[in-house]
């Protein structure tokens, strides 16, 4: 058996060895035009044979086939790159992740997911990212260039932010460091499983646990209304923390899966004038009316899973968002399985296309729509002049296993695509071009 001794020291150093030791991407200082590519603005129609030209981080045009911007506007040092029978599409989000907050799950001084205790509105997600983490580039050289990093642990949790995969600290990263709060909405059951409190369970039922959530955003809207009309009062981060999702000013994303939880998180948030982002969302086309009638869009956690009940259909799963979408319910895609695999991201929007949503939508799913659920639509999302010129190239769509993801800039700034499986790969590669002699 391993010494106690060394065995704490190895989960020490284990995350410094997955630590990511690529160099960050420097500022843009020069325009960039990409033509003669095949444009997915998302924004609208396709462009074939188009062109796009950014500088100082924002796409300043997208240009048709036939127009070519002018070198007199483009200043000293501009870059023009020839994309011909490659695709351009606005950077991939991952919008329900733990990206940046674990590198392994096993070592606890790696996970910083949670804060002690039930209610922790005042933490932010994005003070505990870490740019180095070497989960990061093997998302980013898929496509998925931002993402929604939660909190977890506790009804309140925290508060989500939504970064971008590129800086030199968490602040660099940090695109809405406060997206809103997050609410872990308890449930009589969860996944296939029904669960009973008995007569002799300890703790809170779950209707004393709605009270606690719905009481601290109670006691928030009062303290804000005290202290808006006597400022000597003192402060509180925790209920300063809900004010501006109590002013409508962020969405409140609700964890909820089951058909009981969601509509009750519904009529909730309804009550209290909240926006209300339903995550998870595995039975929310039972209740579609609902979220359609309160415009309640859905992050659906995850394409590639098993059906919620064992007599539910085979496809249950695959076909939540063509149901959603056919439902004029609002909703984005995210993976649902470990931070890890983020860069699975536009697999399970083509899952949800092959099993019926249209591919237009798909792709929006996991770029625009999302965008706009999380509150950076300004931003993100499309390629459209004004936005950030966070976007990538490849050979195909990101639908495809085949595609290749072959350039990547974020903010204007081309970042490196290689990660820790690339050079793993190269590093064995050589080895069998030594056996051969090359």
């Amino acid at each position: 058996m391993m010494p106690r001794t060394i065995f704490a020291a190895l989960a020490l150093l284990s995350p410094a060895v997955a630590q990511d030791l690529l160099h960050k991407a420097a500022p843009q200082r020069a325009a960039v035009v990409l033509e003669h590519a095949t444009v997915h603005t998302v924004a609208g129609a396709t462009i074939e044979d188009g062109s796009i030209w950014f500088a100082d981080g924002e796409i300043r045009a997208v240009l048709p086939a036939g127009q070519r911007v002018p070198e007199a506007d483009l200043g000293e040092g501009a870059v023009r790159l020839d994309l011909q029978g490659l695709h351009v599409f606005p950077g991939l989000i991952s919008s329900h992740t733990s990206l940046g907050l674990v590198e392994i799950g096993a070592v606890p001084q790696s996970v910083d997911t949670d804060e002690l205790g039930d209610l922790s509105p005042e933490a932010i997600a994005a003070t505990a990212v870490n740019p180095d983490s070497a989960a990061i580039p093997v998302a980013r050289s898929n496509g998925v260039l931002a993402a929604l990093t939660f909190p977890a642990g506790g009804s309140l949790p925290g508060r989500a932010s939504v970064i971008q995969l590129d800086g030199w600290t968490n602040a660099d990263m940090a695109l809405r460091r406060d997206a809103g709060p997050v609410v872990s909405w308890p449930a009589e059951r969860s996944g296939r499983f029904r669960f009973r409190r008995s007569s002799s369970s300890s703790g809170p039922s779950v209707a004393e646990r709605r009270q606690r959530i719905d009481d601290a955003f109670a006691a928030a809207a009062a303290w804000g209304a005290a202290r808006q009309s006597d400022p000597s009062i003192a402060r509180d981060i925790r209920h300063e923390a809900l004010l501006p999702a109590l002013r409508g000013d962020r969405p409140v994303f609700v964890l909820a899966n089951a058909v009981e939880a969601i509509e009750s998180a519904v009529l909730w948030g309804a009550g209290r004038s909240l926006q209300v982002v339903i995550v998870g969302g595995r039975e929310a086309r039972s209740c579609a009316a609902l979220l359609q009638k309160h415009d309640v869009p859905v992050v659906i956690d995850g394409v590639h899973r098993l059906p919620s009940r064992d007599d539910a259909p085979y496809d249950e799963p695959f076909t939540l968002p063509r149901d959603l979408h056919s439902a004029g319910v609002r909703f984005c895609i995210a993976t649902g399985e470990d931070f890890s695999n983020d860069r699975n991201l536009p697999y399970h929007a083509a899952t949800a296309a092959a099993f019926g949503l249209p591919a237009d939508v798909a792709l929006a799913s996991i770029t625009r729509t999302a965008a706009e659920i999380l509150g950076v639509g300004d931003r993100l999302g499309t390629l459209q002049a004004g936005k950030d010129a966070t976007l990538f190239v490849a050979d195909g769509s990101p639908f495809e296993l085949t595609t290749k993801v072959s350039l990547a800039w974020i903010q204007g700034r081309e970042v490196d695509l290689r990660n820790k499986q690339t050079e793993l790969a190269r590093k064995y590669r050589a080895r069998y071009r030594q056996l051969d002699g090359r």
